[in-house]
């Protein structure tokens, strides 16, 4: 029994791999409404009945499928010692997961969908372990270099660059160019939270 636990172990991860893969391509190719679990089962080379056993709906599966995806893009927290560029960091991370995201959207636009999972907050619960809002980590990070006035950080500012690229994403369905971000960065959001004007901002 011992010599044969680990090799049954592997199979069981191997297969779990096959159908959170294969949901994933039917997700990307149908999107969630016509994505089946027959459908996935049949690109994973298994029954529908195994898939029904480890996720109790399509829902569920897929949610599992969108988790795995983010865990494959880890984001480490940047560490420039300057706002602007751990900003710019952090956008490109967003925009590198623009198309994870639009899938996101997508699901939320789904009645079904929202049969189980009613609104972002509880989909994000579900999808993300690590709660940190990483935005808002790396404003405080700069409130404790004095870059910024903590005052200035009110709600709607705090999430001003997270709201920008998350209804550019839902409205263009693809990433931002680099050069909006920085635009965002520099001609919108630096403006109105720096201490001292930055370097990039005065002319040349």
């Amino acid at each position: 029994m011992t010599s044969t636990s680990p090799k049954t172990r592997r199979r069981d991860q191997e297969l779990e791999s096959a159908i959170i893969a294969a949901a994933w391509k039917e997700l990307q190719r149908k999107g969630y409404a016509a994505l089946t679990m027959e459908s996935v089962a049949t690109q994973a080379a298994t029954s529908r009945s195994v898939l029904a056993r480890r996720w109790g709906s399509k829902a569920a599966l897929v949610v599992a499928t969108v988790r795995d995806q983010l865990e494959q893009h880890p984001y480490t927290l940047p560490s420039h010692g300057s706002l602007r560029p751990e900003l710019i960091d952090y956008l490109a991370h967003v925009s590198s997961l623009a198309p994870l995201i639009s899938i996101i959207f997508s699901l939320l636009s789904n009645s079904k969908f929202r049969e189980i999972y009613p609104s972002p907050a509880l989909l994000r619960n579900a999808l993300v372990s690590d709660q940190n809002d990483n935005l808002k980590l790396i404003l405080q990070h700069a409130v404790a270099r004095e870059e910024i006035h903590a005052t200035k950080l009110t709600p709607p500012i705090q999430s001003l660059l997270s709201d920008l690229i998350g209804h550019y994403i839902l409205i263009h369905n693809e990433a931002p160019s680099a050069a909006l971000c920085h635009a965002w960065v520099d001609d919108i959001f630096l403006p109105l939270v720096l201490k001292a004007p930055s370097p990039s901002l005065q002319p040349a």
